[in-house]
């Protein structure tokens, strides 16, 4: 049997927590139905008690002994609590890790995982939003919110805050194999592993870095829909020599100039394909490309998806 720890730390998602819990025990109610066995998935939540003990709390299969093999940190809607908050639950899944446990996160549940010090030097994902927080509270974690899932053998990190059931399926295939991961995700009608966060993302520009001439930029920018935003246009604009334009924009946006007004043309052209149904081209020329092969190209490496699929995934109008 095969324990799988969940972590309710200081605002965990319930939701998620008792979704992964369904999971695994569909799971083993099919994987019971193919072959006479006992149940093979056991799943137990540990919190903190009144003294800051953190005990379990909830097991499937009370009784026996905790051994657990994998260690999940769910993810949180709430207020993310500060680094010395989320420590004692650092130190419990670290603690598990040097005996052998695999640990997991679920969008905010990496702030816990980074906590402990093992994603150093390591790629890890979040949900898209927490992702810069998340590299600026532990620049020695390799933060890359583009996948849905890392999975680097004994640390897995997951996206979104519903990327619980991707987890959730990543560890019923490993631990019962693709043929039963594939039955437990028809049977809860959910896809299974394997998307990206990118056609989620939004652009959200860094506006609280304090510096005045490149704010000046990033609000005309905003203002102008990016069009015409050449780099002699932008320099002038901020009052700055070239070299010391580029430099500070880097610093103050984490983009260069000519990816930041990119990212704001792509943002308009979602919106478009969102809420119009205006046609492909004529919305590539109101964002500022007048080659759609090119925006086309652009939209997809971005976001992940050609605007037509994406206008089909996103768009009320399309449905």
């Amino acid at each position: 049997m095969t324990e799988i720890a969940l972590l309710l730390y200081p605002g965990a998602q319930m939701a998620a927590v008792h979704g992964l819990t369904d999971i695994f025990a569909v799971a083993t109610r099919l994987a019971g139905q193919r072959a006479e066995m006992a149940p093979l998935l056991r799943v137990s939540h540990w919190q903190a008690g009144a003294d800051g003990t953190i005990a379990c709390s909830f097991d499937s299969r009370p009784g026996l002994p905790h051994a657990p093999a994998f260690a999940i940190a769910p993810p949180s809607l709430s207020p993310l609590p500060d680094d010395a908050a989320l420590r004692p639950f650092a130190d419990w899944l670290r603690a598990w890790h040097g005996r052998g446990a695999v640990l997991g996160s679920v969008c905010a549940g990496a702030f816990v995982l980074a906590q402990t010090g093992l994603l150093a030097g390591r790629r890890a994902t979040t949900h898209w939003g927490y992702a810069e927080l998340l590299a600026r509270r532990h620049p020695e974690v390799r933060v890359d919110a583009g996948p849905l899932i890392i999975d680097d053998g004994d640390i897995i990190t997951a996206g979104g805050v519903m990327a619980w059931t991707d987890l959730g399926l990543v560890l019923v295939e490993r631990l019962l194999g693709p043929s039963l991961m594939m039955e437990t995700a028809r049977f809860l009608l959910i896809d299974p592993p394997g998307r990206e966060q990118r056609p989620y993302e939004r652009f959200r520009p860094r506006l609280d870095h304090g510096d005045e001439a490149i704010l000046a930029v990033q609000r005309w920018l905003a203002a102008t829909g990016a069009r015409d935003a050449d780099l002699a246009a932008m320099t002038a604009r901020a009052g700055l020599e070239e070299r010391t334009f580029l430099r500070r924009f880097r610093k103050a946006t984490s983009l260069r100039p000519t990816e930041y007004c990119q990212q704001l043309r792509i943002e308009k052209a979602r919106e478009l394909l969102e809420l119009s149904r205006r046609p492909v081209e004529t919305i590539a020329y109101e964002v500022g490309y007048d080659d759609p092969a090119s925006f086309r190209r652009l939209f997809q490496r971005l976001t992940g998806l050609s605007p037509g699929a994406y206008r089909r995934r996103f768009a009320p109008l399309a449905r």
